[in-house]
């Protein structure tokens, strides 16, 4: 049983949760040990709280789940994992994360409160809400970030970062959903119930949509932003980006990938050689750029 719950916390997705890190590594507070460890809590933190958040999605798509030919072997669904458990876990884990919230900052309280609450606002009634379903995941994603600059004094944090995270994160979770569907074929509505709201042609241009955008945004970023070198060493690193989306949209419309995000991110080895590449060539230029 304890296997079963630590996989229905979805370790493998706290991945998202360094989206914290930005603020902190963007406003070149990295090597500052004091920064540094009120961020890495507040990552912990928000790791405790998304957990608490598939916790409670899980039980409350718990019928679909059983009839979905790939959840149905998740802990819940499966019985491996008993709902009296699941509920009792899901409760402490958000009163421990909320506790620990506020033991770091009353801000970052706040916009761990607003995770927590918008995850069950979706949970209960905006999942089944076609296009306002892909705005609240959005909004997940950008509380990560907000929340990172409530740990730390940011002194050079540009916003352009919240437009680049809002669109990433559509243009995850659009890929996700049109791999949803595609696995899915006639029976997607049955399993979950916003896929009768969207067409593969529908996801196909909003992604489309999305990427320019992304791509459009982030290179805007690289040599507008006041917190990058004047030398405007960071647009090197736009080819990376644009790399990584095309290969994101190649995997979801040629392989039918894109799912799980997280887990192409770990598995496929262009993917994660792009991120990679990106990570370091991004880190160097905002720290030893002059």
């Amino acid at each position: 049983m304890l296997g079963a719950l630590i996989r229905s916390l979805r370790p493998r997705q706290w991945l998202k949760n360094g989206f914290v890190f930005a603020a902190l590594v963007f406003d070149g507070q990295l090597a500052q040990p004091g920064p540094f460890l009120r961020t890495l809590a507040g990552f912990f933190v928000f790791c405790l709280a998304s957990s608490s958040v598939y916790l409670i999605n899980d039980l409350a798509d718990l019928q679909e789940d059983r009839l979905h030919p790939v959840k149905k072997s998740r802990p819940l669904p499966s019985g491996a994992l008993p709902v009296s458990v699941a509920r009792v876990a899901a409760a402490l884990l958000v009163l421990v994360s909320l506790s620990a919230a506020v033991a770091l900052s009353t801000a970052f309280a706040a916009i761990v409160a607003a995770y927590i609450v918008s995850n069950l606002l979706y949970s209960w009634r905006l999942k089944h809400v076609p296009i306002l379903d892909v705005f609240i995941v959005t909004a997940g994603f950008v509380l990560r970030v907000a929340a990172g600059t409530t740990l730390i004094v940011v002194e050079r944090f540009s916003p352009w970062l919240y437009v680049c995270m809002t669109l990433l994160a559509l243009f995850l979770a659009l890929g996700k959903r049109r791999a949803e569907l595609k696995l899915l074929a006639n029976s997607a509505g049955q399993h979950r119930r916003v896929l009768d709201g969207y067409t593969i042609p529908l996801l196909d241009q909003l992604l489309v949509i999305v990427s320019s955008s992304t791509i459009m945004a982030y290179s805007l970023y690289t040599f507008s932003a006041d917190n990058l070198p004047a030398n405007h060493l960071m647009m090197l690193t736009i080819p990376f980006v644009i790399y990584g989306i095309f290969r994101y949209v190649w995997l979801a419309q040629v392989q039918d990938a894109g799912g799980a995000p997280e887990d192409l991110l770990l598995t496929d080895r262009p993917l994660l050689a792009a991120f990679l590449l990106w990570g370091v060539s991004a880190t160097a230029i905002l720290y030893l750029g002059t």
